[in-house]
């Protein structure tokens, strides 16, 4: 039970980690870890649209994943090529909106034409946005970023002196995102991993010792009460917010 409803998160973020350590402990491998991860990823996106969520970002595979077996990344493909598929219904029903983010062009063709569909399909949805980062890594979205303002102030485009936040935020693959106000990690790890780095600035930060397939409802219940006890001070002192 969330203790202050009028009080939600607008934007939730979630790393979702221990797959394949939950699948080793059940004597099962990897990718047996990641097809019940999905269920998890369910039980998220329904509960934090019931909630009233407005985003939730799910970091669904980074710049790094690339290195893993290649049967497990044809699986995690295959999975998320599967999940689009059969979930796209209960986002209409739902009224949720699926935005992606990441170097999206260097995924499969068949991922990205999946992608592409349900996007376009979804894309009058206004109850939720669903972001999946793919193929996403917060350096080498800062790096894009950088490159193409660089050939835009060589190209007498942007002025050095105009560049600013809200120019960098318009280069970002999250510039139609709002900053992070929560960010959740699983699997007792406690680092940030390379997402996000630029939108959680000043979100707070909430750890979790489970594995990510046993992540439910009431982990997310137990995330946004620990949230909505904190002070979010943004550079300011608690004298200053109180008056």
């Amino acid at each position: 039970m969330i203790h202050k409803p009028s009080n939600i998160p607008n934007h939730i973020a979630i790393i979702m980690d221990g797959n394949g350590r939950w699948a080793k402990s059940k004597g099962k491998n990897r990718l047996f870890g990641h097809r019940n991860g999905v269920k998890a990823v369910q039980k998220t996106v329904e509960e934090s649209t019931r909630l009233g969520v407005k985003h939730l970002t799910l970091y669904a595979f980074s710049t790094e994943n690339w290195k893993r077996p290649q049967k497990e990344i044809n699986t995690l493909m295959s999975l998320l090529v599967s999940s689009l598929k059969k979930e796209l219904n209960q986002m209409l029903e739902n009224d949720i909106r699926l935005n992606a983010i990441g170097n999206i062009s260097k995924l499969p063709l068949s991922v990205q034409k999946e992608l592409n569909q349900t996007i376009k399909k979804t894309k009058k949805n206004s109850r939720m946005t669903l972001t999946l980062a793919l193929n996403y890594g917060g350096k080498e979205e800062l790096t894009h970023a950088f490159k193409e303002i660089a050939s835009k102030v060589k190209n007498n485009i942007i002025s050095p002196e105009n560049v600013d936040e809200t120019i960098i935020n318009k280069h970002l693959y999250t510039r139609n995102l709002p900053d992070v106000d929560l960010l959740i990690r699983t699997s007792g790890e406690q680092r940030i991993s390379n997402f996000l780095l630029w939108k959680i600035a000043y979100a707070e930060l909430y750890f979790l010792d489970i594995l990510w397939p046993e992540f439910n409802e009431t982990h997310l219940h137990l995330a946004i009460d620990n949230y909505q006890n904190r002070e979010r001070r943004f550079g300011k002192t608690s004298e200053q917010l109180n008056t």
